[in-house]
């Protein structure tokens, strides 16, 4: 792994992603606004529309959800506290997942399903085109130039504006590209997953927004006395913070969508886009995965 040391302290706070627009780069991810395993209503939904609510009052210009985040639930809440939308407000869905229950994901990869599933973020976003369809997963039991073919469609009746795909090798890119222009790529990346480096190389060299889901999480560098640790209290500022800028730090193609259920939290991770890091730190924080 290599890791620029000399790029700007004060990265750009937004990126033009194709097919879709100028976004800011940290965004809202709207998995944690459903109830436990991601499965049912939250415990209280008014509380969840608050959050989406705020998320946007405070310039989030970009929220991440999926037909399977409770699944349905998610987009409806989203709907619910956001629509109409605007013309700033880009709002990223996501198909391919099935659910059966708590904490159960089932990929599925059929033609049909991707459709159906289409069709049905349409009317729950209450949209007549999606801002951007990332297929959750590659289905392994179908082809997956098939499932390629099938997004390729959708955007070609209008129904998509802008593809994705998450959690996918730098090959499969490659092969999606052959269908249509990757607009963004979601895979896990933070300070202690690293396993993605190669394919956040490729999205940075190619122009391909870079969704890191799981951002925050920072195992034993979060704990007292860890890396992290003393660079929230050098900064004064929370672990989830530092974490954060450094993502946003570490290339202008990242895009870091925490989530979370409670506006109290909204607003301290969003305060992440404030936070610099020194040259020392953010090379003592790379050294340190």
């Amino acid at each position: 792994m290599t890791i620029d040391n000399t790029q700007s302290s004060q990265s750009p706070s937004t990126i033009d992603l194709k097919d879709l627009g100028t976004v800011h780069r940290l965004g809202f991810g709207a998995m944690r606004i459903v109830g436990d395993g991601v499965w049912g209503e939250p415990a209280d939904r008014r509380a969840a529309v608050a959050v989406v609510r705020r998320a946007v009052e405070l310039g989030v210009d970009f929220i991440d959800t999926a037909d399977s985040y409770g699944p349905n639930i998610s987009e409806e809440i989203i709907a619910e506290a956001v629509h109409p939308y605007g013309d700033t407000l880009k709002i990223a869905t996501k198909v391919g997942f099935t659910r059966t229950g708590p904490d159960t994901w089932v990929p599925v990869g059929r033609a049909e399903y991707l459709r159906q599933q289409t069709e049905l973020s349409l009317r729950k976003l209450k949209v007549d085109a999606l801002d951007l369809l990332q297929l959750h997963r590659i289905d392994p039991k179908v082809d997956a130039e098939e499932q390629f073919a099938v997004l390729r469609d959708l955007q070609q009746e209008g129904k998509v504006k802008a593809l994705g795909l998450s959690q996918v090798s730098v090959d499969e890119l490659k092969t999606a590209a052959k269908f249509f222009t990757v607009s963004t790529v979601q895979n896990r990346y933070n300070l202690t997953d690293n396993s993605s480096e190669d394919v956040l190389d490729y999205a940075a060299e190619n122009g391909i927004g870079f969704i890191p889901w799981a951002p925050i999480s920072a195992g034993e560098l979060a704990q007292p006395g860890g890396a992290l640790d003393e660079a929230a209290k050098r900064l004064g500022t929370t672990t989830a913070q530092v974490a954060l800028a450094w993502l946003l730090r570490r290339s202008p193609v990242m895009m870091p969508i925490p989530g979370t259920g409670s506006v109290k939290h909204l607003e301290e991770n969003l305060k992440a886009a404030d936070v610099v890091l020194d040259d020392a730190t953010f090379a003592e924080l790379s050294a340190a995965r």
